[in-house]
């Protein structure tokens, strides 16, 4: 694999940020994550010119990358810690989970799509990022690698899966948005105890659906 970041991404990249910043975000952490992974590397070549837009592309297998506002404030949510073992639901594209690697998460990582994880799994790896990844049923989280400290869901889910409720350590922090119709909620859970979780809302957003094995 070949990978060509010109000063015109750099560029882009640079007003991009501040296009986020001006939107509200303020993890200085966050916005240097996202400079130092080009969001080109993860597009086909067609969408070369846009790949700084703040926009979601189309990825393959009906799924998305999801605009860059949306992997910040997700990310700024997660209130990453170096170190901290991160569970992302929906690798996609890959993006996200290099963002994650690149502020010093341990991340696994679960795919739905046959077809993005066989895409993306050599991309990452050719970035030098060394995230555990999977293909594999969301809903159902990784339990043998449980307790995690954050987890974060890039698909729209229509509950919040029991499952990760138990796989989130005490202390922990799960970023997911809800909703079955065209937008979600982003929700914010924090595990206070056993079976103990405060809840905060974070807006609106738009995701492509969580899918399960009874998705199919």
């Amino acid at each position: 694999m070949e990978f060509n970041d010109t000063y015109r991404h750099k560029g882009l990249r640079k007003r991009l940020l501040e296009d986020l910043r001006e939107m509200g975000i303020q993890d200085q952490r966050v916005l240097e994550a996202m400079y130092n992974v080009p969001r080109h590397y993860f597009l086909s070549s067609a969408f070369l010119e846009f790949a700084y837009d703040n926009k979601a592309f189309q990825i393959g297998a009906g799924q998305t990358i999801s605009q860059p506002y949306t992997v910040a404030r997700q990310t700024e949510l997660l209130c990453l810690e170096k170190g901290d073992k991160v569970l992302e639901i929906g690798t996609g594209s890959g993006y996200q989970t290099a963002v994650l690697c690149e502020m010093g998460a341990k991340v696994w990582s679960i795919e739905r799509q046959k077809e993005l994880y066989d895409k993306t799994c050599p991309l990452i790896k050719a970035l030098g990022y060394r995230p555990q990844l999977y293909y594999g049923d969301g809903y159902k989280g990784k339990p043998a690698f449980a307790p995690y400290d954050k987890m974060i869901v890039t698909c729209g889910a229509p509950q919040i899966p029991e499952a990760l409720l138990q796989q989130l350590a005490v202390g922990g922090r799960l970023i997911i948005p809800v909703g079955e119709g065209r937008t979600q909620r982003m929700i914010e859970l924090r595990k206070n105890g056993p079976t103990d979780f405060s809840r905060k809302e974070h807006g609106d957003f738009a995701f492509v659906p969580m899918l399960s094995d009874r998705a199919r």
